[in-house]
């Protein structure tokens, strides 16, 4: 379990990373999302789940009231509260995207298109 999530955490940081250095302003959007989950799951996997251990989410009759039998509840509140804050502030962007899309026409993120013979192949090389 613990290497699914860390795979997880990787390839969302590496996705984000990639998306975050592309020309268009939608693709950096994306990135940022990509991370901040990224950053949520690892969060999250730092408050001792339990998942692996059988530790216990809540307190129950018969397991003793010690910390080391349950899973940290302070982790699952903040990314409860992170995700709620990115998904406003991931809504937020992409309004005022649509909206710097309708006054400059393009979505770069330096406000003009490249010229046509300059725009970057698939590979990234230029002509």
């Amino acid at each position: 379990m613990e290497l699914t999530l860390a795979l997880s955490i990787g390839v969302l940081t590496g996705s984000g990373v990639w998306l975050l250095l592309r020309p268009r302003t939608f693709q950096v959007i994306m990135g940022l999302s990509l991370i901040s989950y990224a950053v949520n799951l690892f969060i999250f996997s730092m408050g001792r789940l339990g998942l692996a251990t059988g530790k216990e989410p809540v307190l129950r009759a018969g397991v003793p009231q010690d910390l080391a039998h349950y899973a940290d509840p302070m982790p699952q509140a903040l990314v409860l509260t992170a995700i709620v804050i990115g998904f406003a502030m991931t809504a937020l962007f992409l309004v005022v995207l649509l909206a710097s899309r309708g006054l400059s026409g393009t979505d770069h993120v330096d406000g003009v298109e490249p010229p046509e013979g300059m725009e970057p192949d698939d590979d990234g090389a230029r002509p």
